[in-house]
């Protein structure tokens, strides 16, 4: 069957053929990728797998030595450096691992998704490597510092592998298991430099990160939503009235505990006025946090810290208050 012919009408508003242009030898083939750019996505992706505002955490290494005094004498300083970058290496290492085992609970997380190892930017067996590449790099600075420092990072390592191959699925657990990850980076500090920990300061920064760690699991809890239960098994478990209540007992814990080692240290230095002053910016800081935690804000608390303005200077107001005590007290 003949095709049918074309009118004038028919061709109204088509394109006109174009006639081929003659072109330049080499014109209009494809450009040539640059080899460079694949390996700097990659290694983007190395960096931010590392999670380098996480580093944060790892200032619990410097509060016991800082609260004794201490970082003024450079062998301590020093110690407290390196067991800094211990956990920071270490840190990045558990972070690598544990994304590795759960890319793919982390692709249905609408952040976690995001992860270089999740979103596919870092293969799965090169951030194996690399991960167990930062722990060896964490346990060998480690050994700089001191054999009991080496048991407490060998400690640190333990808890959160515990928590990545099982404790994570058991409630209330889960939450007291991250908690004890921050009291290790407290407890560690004191051990690098040899400084004497008072009960009150272990129970501040265990009821402190029992805090922070119930208002990550609320705002985990309010962003995710209906899906919880597939990207965290214990969100299917805990009620936004029970995560309030963890909070609650918590930070009220931390505030009392506090006042009591402030209380304490005022007996035994004599300006004593700093100590106690500085439960004020302490309380107000805490009070803040829970104010940011009622609005849904907690499931990243480096963030919260990193860019709130009141709770910066809550925190600069309190570090100045608390080094008057330390430095004037002498």
């Amino acid at each position: 069957m003949a095709p049918e012919l074309q009118t004038a009408d028919d061709l109204r508003g088509q394109p006109l053929p174009v006639r081929a242009r003659p072109t330049a030898p080499g014109a209009g083939t494809a450009r040539p990728v640059r080899r460079g750019a694949p390996a700097v996505r990659l290694w983007q992706g190395l960096l931010r797998q590392a999670r380098p505002k996480q580093w944060a955490k790892n200032v619990l290494v410097v509060a016991a030595p800082g609260a004794a005094g201490v970082l003024t004498h450079r062998s301590e300083l020093g110690l407290t450096a390196l067991a800094f970058v211990a956990f920071c290496l270490t840190a990045s290492g558990v972070y690598y691992l544990n994304d590795a085992r759960d890319i793919e609970s982390d692709r249905l997380h609408p952040k976690k998704r995001h992860r270089p190892m999740a979103a596919g930017v870092v293969p799965l067996r090169l951030g194996i490597a690399v991960g167990l590449g930062l722990l060896a790099a964490g346990g060998g600075v480690a050994t700089l510092v001191g054999a009991r420092f080496v048991l407490v990072l060998v400690a640190y390592v333990v808890i959160t592998t515990a928590y990545t191959l099982w404790l994570k699925h058991v409630a209330v657990v889960d939450m007291a298991v991250v908690a004890a990850g921050f009291v290790v980076r407290a407890v560690a500090g004191g051990v690098a430099t040899g400084v004497p920990l008072s009960e009150w300061f272990v129970i501040v920064a265990s009821f402190g990160s029992l805090f922070m760690v119930a208002g990550k699991r609320h705002g985990e809890h309010l962003h995710i939503g209906a899906a919880r239960g597939d990207v965290r098994s214990t969100l299917s478990v805990y009620s936004d009235t029970y995560l309030r209540y963890v909070w609650m007992i918590a930070s009220g814990v931390t505030i009392t505990a506090y006042c009591l080692w402030a209380f304490e240290r005022s007996n035994t230095h004599s300006a004593s006025v700093w100590y106690q002053l500085s439960i004020v910016p302490f309380t107000l800081a805490l009070l803040r946090y829970a104010l940011l935690l009622d609005s849904g804000e907690g499931s990243a608390p480096e963030d919260l810290v990193l860019h709130d303005r009141t709770m910066q200077v809550l925190g600069v107001l309190w570090m100045a208050v608390f080094a008057g005590g330390v430095y004037l007290g002498r």
